[in-house]
């Protein structure tokens, strides 16, 4: 009879991937009845449920999970050699109801209708608008530099511990939410993540668990983007799974923040993904714009640039591609290039919006 029930649950997992992909075509239903639907209740009663908790409550299932998997494959280390439809079956089965999990409690969300379209922006920009654009945002990162440090060459250090400014994060989407009421954020439940030395070598900032709808900071991070990556996670607790409008939406909140530091942190992160591009289509123009930026922004580049070299391995590419194609699984065709996509959602908002 258990056999029989495992095998049911595992069948499922084919029509449950068939219904994906049909209601796949359908972004306009989804964007209405379970993003802006549904969603927002199941997020709040995992954030209500875990909030509180101060550690990740699914970094720690995580965990179970692993030492629970090492020991199923010890202990039915024979029966894999001589029952390999039944173990096949559990894993099926398994695998079938995780997938359920995945797309009601959250991934449902990487089908709803693009951001450019529910703020009716163009999806395309040429050279020119970027150039524009980005001089812009260098004149708000330079003005945000100096705000706070008066020698233009020194770079930021934010004057706050990880969990302060976690604690903080929050007060940009209040500020936000008067522009776009449907970014309320409440309760809130961002953490530092358990699995943070794991996480920084894997080449990865942060995370957020879709089962939990916990969000997950790497506490090692340097402090200067620490503001937009624990921005970036609070956006896709609301429901933006693709990232470069995670990317968006959290570089906006960080923006609309009262906290000086928050801002310097949102202009340049912005200023940084314009600048890439620029350097992407054009390296003599890069040169020419890229002399107008504070010298002080740009050892914050360097820092982080820095960070990220100083913990590069051999694995980090082998992660990087496993993530990428699990992106691409999820209707973000570009995989891991998906987060510099951002720069179409900054150039056609930022040109006709004040910065």
């Amino acid at each position: 009879m258990l056999r029989n029930k495992k095998t049911l649950i595992a069948l499922t997992l084919i029509p449950q991937y068939l219904i994906i992909k049909w209601i796949a075509h359908y972004p306009e239903y989804i964007e209405s009845y379970y993003s802006n639907g549904i969603y927002p209740y199941i997020a709040k009663i995992s954030r209500y449920t875990l909030g509180w908790l101060p550690f990740s409550f699914g970094d720690l299932v995580y965990s179970i999970s692993l030492v629970y998997i090492i020991r199923w494959f010890y202990k039915n280390r024979k029966r894999l050699r001589k029952d390999t439809k039944g173990w096949l079956i559990d894993i099926a089965a398994t695998c079938s109801i995780i997938y359920f999990a995945f797309h009601v409690l959250w991934g449902l969300n990487y089908y709803r209708l693009p951001l450019y379209k529910s703020l009716n922006l163009n999806a395309h920009y040429t050279t020119e608008q970027l150039e524009a654009v980005t001089k812009k945002l260098i004149t708000k990162a330079n003005t945000a530099h100096l705000r706070i440090e008066k020698n233009d060459t020194i770079k930021i250090d934010i004057p706050y511990t990880k969990s302060k400014i976690i604690a903080l994060a929050p007060k940009g989407y209040d500020n936000l939410k008067q522009h776009f009421p449907h970014l309320e954020y409440h309760p809130k439940s961002v953490k530092k993540s358990l699995f943070s030395y794991p996480l920084t070598y894997m080449g990865f900032s942060g995370y957020l668990n879709p089962l939990t709808n916990e969000a997950q900071v790497d506490a090692l991070i340097p402090a200067s983007i620490f503001p937009t990556t624990t921005s970036h996670e609070i956006a896709h607790q609301l429901g933006y799974a693709a990232e470069n409008e995670a990317n968006f939406i959290g570089c906006l909140a960080a923006i609309n923040h009262d906290n000086k530091y928050f801002n310097y942190a949102g202009y340049t992160f912005a200023l940084r993904y314009c600048l890439n591009e620029i350097y992407n289509r054009d390296e003599c123009l890069f040169e020419d714009v890229v002399a107008d930026v504070n010298k002080g922004i740009l050892n914050n580049y360097k820092e982080v640039r820095e960070f990220w070299e100083a913990h590069e391995n051999p694995t980090e590419p082998l992660f990087k591609l496993f993530y990428s194609n699990y992106l691409k699984a999820n209707k973000q065709d570009k995989g891991m290039e998906s987060y510099s996509y951002v720069v179409a959602l900054f150039v056609n908002y930022f040109a006709s919006s004040t910065l």
